[in-house]
């Protein structure tokens, strides 16, 4: 096991177990964790098998993540619980608020453990956007307009996270639910104030985070840059928000990141305005580029805040709250 601090780059690997070339990028000092896809995914069996073949790799273990909010956005479906779009949880809130905030715990934890159990140590999850209906790569992720439904829902959420040891991650920063545009496609531009998203930042302001991924979209009343890109706004979450966890750049190879130029460019542009942890990823050529060129000095307050992400020691289930969460997953989908 080779002995290496955590770079700034997350990249994904190729199949359901490691291939060579996988092992020997996972082994280079730019890299400081691993983001999976369904392609990863066959069953809990073989999942568990690649995460302990990427924890067995370096010291500190590569941290594991993965897209797994529920509904549309669940990498692992086969032998997992299929957890529900979060809309369903605002749809709850709005007929009894307690009970929805007892049901987002429930099957945060649920959430978690099926991950947890299998390896994977965090989600990108959970997601902050309003739904103020033009979204629709948004849409049913969101788990409501309301900036207060959403954030107690996502704090209940955390809660039942954080329960099975798992952190979270909050986006997308400041909001991505006003524009239509799809980052993965296109560079969506917010023409709103500072004063008109108050609503989209209150969830921030509101939530002990461990992560936030920024939205790679435009505010042109903020900055000309989007704001993954924007030393401007990610300033602003550090100092205004007191937000001290893991600032992940969304993923450089979207649509939505060509703003900055070529793949070192995106590197450097995120990583300058003040990302820790740069996302590449379905870009295998990109990711190349990207080792052999991109020099950034070491930054080891970065480091150590991906570090607290790092993978902990095995725990034991809650049987009990394992099947509230289930219960919370058959009440909202019955």
């Amino acid at each position: 096991m080779k002995t290496l601090p955590l770079g700034p780059l997350m990249i994904d690997v190729a199949g359901l177990e490691l291939s060579a070339l996988d092992r020997e990028r996972l082994a280079h000092p730019l890299v400081g964790g691993v983001i999976l896809f369904a392609r990863n995914y066959r069953d809990p069996q073989q999942l568990t098998s690649l995460c302990a073949a990427i924890h067995a790799l370096r010291e500190p273990a590569l941290p594991i993540a993965i897209d797994h909010e529920g509904g549309r956005v669940q990498r692992c479906r086969e032998g997992f619980t299929h957890v529900p779009a979060m809309r369903r949880l605002g749809d709850l809130w709005d007929r009894d608020a307690a009970a929805a905030r007892k049901s987002a715990a429930d099957i945060g934890y649920l959430l978690a453990a099926e991950l947890r159990a299998c390896g994977v140590d965090f989600s990108f999850t959970p997601v902050l956007d309003l739904d103020w209906g033009p979204s629709g790569v948004i849409g049913d992720r969101a788990f409501h307009r309301d900036p207060v439904a959403v954030a107690e829902l996502a704090g209940a959420l955390i809660d039942g996270l954080s329960a099975a040891g798992m952190g979270c991650c909050g986006k997308h920063f400041p909001g991505h639910g006003w524009v239509a545009a799809d980052s993965h496609l296109a560079i969506p531009v917010d023409e709103r104030s500072l004063a008109e998203m108050a609503p989209d930042l209150e969830p921030y302001r509101r939530l002990r985070l461990d992560g936030v991924m920024p939205a790679h979209v435009i505010y042109p009343q903020v900055d000309a840059r989007p704001a993954g890109f924007s030393p401007v706004w990610l300033e602003m979450l550090r100092k205004e928000f007191a937000f001290d966890g893991v600032i992940f750049s969304d993923d450089l190879s979207m649509e939505g990141a060509s703003f900055a130029g070529g793949m070192v460019q995106r590197a450097e542009a995120a990583w300058s305005a003040g990302c820790d942890v740069l996302l590449i990823c379905n870009a295998p050529d990109a990711v190349a580029t990207v080792l052999d060129n991109w020099k950034p000095a070491a930054d080891p307050v970065r480091a150590a805040r991906l570090a607290r992400l790092s993978p902990s020691a095995r725990w034991q289930q809650d049987a009990a709250r394992y099947a509230a969460g289930r219960a919370a997953v058959e009440s909202l989908t019955a």
